[in-house]
């Protein structure tokens, strides 16, 4: 081995939701490997509708942030079956976290009832619509389709 050899270890969760030129949808959620994690602890990411969800007919969605509170209100589904009825993914996405406030333990709230936490949506369509959404202001998501490749800003239920 090579003890020159500098690895710079980096930790978080990605959400990635794409369509296919023949329409078909993917979707993916990375685990964290957030530094200090509860032993034994998985996360949101491999329960399916919770960290992420996919459906072929309808769209696709997925998160970053609090897994647990994404695991109380399997919210990746949620996203998907709000658009399935109507939502665009950008209210699929505000309208679930609506949920997560309303379902979050007094605990975890803090001043006015906003949690202490974050949590970021991302969901998009079938026919290749998205949006995405977070608890907070200032987030950005990334997107990439025929304008190419940029951020666009996130849509929030609290002003920072």
């Amino acid at each position: 081995h090579n003890d020159d050899i500098k690895i710079k270890f980096t930790t978080g969760t990605i959400n990635m939701n794409a369509v296919n030129v023949t329409g078909d949808l993917g979707s993916v959620t990375t685990t964290s490997g957030m530094a200090w994690k509860v032993p034994g602890r998985i996360g949101d990411s491999p329960i399916v509708g919770a960290g992420q969800y996919c459906d072929n007919l309808v769209g696709a969605a997925g998160s970053t942030g609090r897994g647990e509170a994404n695991i109380k209100t399997c919210a990746s589904f949620l996203i998907v079956e709000f658009m399935r009825n109507g939502l665009a993914p950008e209210a699929a996405c505000l309208k679930a976290l609506e949920r997560v406030v309303a379902m979050t333990e007094a605990r975890l709230l803090g001043p006015g009832g906003r949690p202490r936490f974050d949590l970021e949506f991302y969901a998009l369509t079938k026919d290749g619509r998205f949006g995405g959404a977070t608890l907070y202001s200032g987030g950005k998501f990334a997107v990439c389709d025929e304008k190419g490749p940029r951020l666009e800003p996130a849509a929030f239920l609290y002003r920072r």
